[in-house]
């Protein structure tokens, strides 16, 4: 057989090499990876529903009026000033509320977290507030403040309290005993210790209260500003009731869902910079 046959021959029966096994791509578990603007997304497929829903007549203006109308009669009280005049009251209620509020959570979480007495002391009142709703003792504030704004930021303040207690006392007593015995073993002073060890862990739980705490400011400042108010959003949609306009009481409820959706986006904006440092399914 000549030698080009003999080759052929090999070629012919020679088993071929078995293919590389394709990379298959591995599937990340997860959320995934953010889409840009991705909170808008709901509130823009609301606003296509409600604006299909007027156009077509299956809303009811006399009910809910049409979102062209809403802007409409927006752009008329920005140009009177009365929305920013009354957004610039109801702005300060709620900022006062939830400073006194903050103030007092974190102090009497560290206070309860810190010490057994001070748990002994605090916590259970507390978890007594937490079950009665702070509109619940609006009759009983006004009894011992009157109507005024004193009232109305003390009703703000305790339902900001509540929610800043829980979580930064959550936070404080979830920190690692292994710190404190780093700490002792260092020669921390008191001070120290809460300064370079409690504060710090206790801060993902203090900003998961802040998050509760806006939402619970809005919350409450709907109601005390519809309480013997005379000026603010509440004060503006208390006197549009009266009067039959729809439109006015939408302008009101969209400013307070954009404050409360501003005011969370702050404190998520806070969030991943002072928490930077951990990796979770958020990114």
């Amino acid at each position: 057989m000549s030698a080009e046959a003999t080759t052929l021959t090999k070629a012919a029966t020679a088993r071929p090499e078995p293919a590389a096994p394709r990379a298959t791509r591995r599937r990340r578990l997860g959320p995934g990876r953010a889409i840009p603007y991705g909170r808008a997304i709901g509130p823009l497929l609301l606003l296509a529903v409600w604006s299909a829903g007027s156009a077509a007549g299956f809303i009811d203006a006399r009910n809910l009026s049409a979102p062209w109308t809403v802007v409409s009669t927006a752009g008329d009280l920005i140009a009177e000033g009365r929305l920013q005049s009354n957004l610039a009251t109801s702005a300060e209620r709620a900022l006062l509320g939830l400073l006194f509020g903050t103030a007092a959570g974190v102090l009497l979480a560290i206070a309860a977290g810190l010490s057994r007495i001070g748990e002994g002391v605090i916590d259970g009142p507390v978890q007594i507030k937490r079950a009665i709703p702070s509109l619940a003792l609006i009759p009983l504030l006004i009894l011992w403040f009157g109507i005024g704004e004193s009232m109305k930021v003390i009703t703000i303040a305790l339902g900001v309290f509540v929610p800043v207690y829980i979580h930064t006392h959550n936070g404080l007593r979830t920190i690692d005993g292994r710190y404190a015995e780093l700490a002792e073993t260092v020669g921390l002073s008191r001070t120290g210790f809460v300064r370079h060890v409690v504060l710090p862990g206790a801060l993902p739980g203090f900003l998961l209260g802040m998050r509760f705490a806006v939402t619970a400011a809005w919350l409450s400042l709907v109601v005390v500003e519809q309480v013997n108010a005379t000026s603010g959003i509440g004060y503006m949609m208390e006197l549009a009731r009266t009067y039959g306009q729809t439109d006015i009481i939408i302008v009101g409820l969209v400013v307070y869902g954009l404050l409360g959706l501003v005011s969370d986006a702050l404190v998520r904006l806070v969030e991943r910079k002072t928490l930077s440092w951990r990796r979770t399914l958020a990114g």
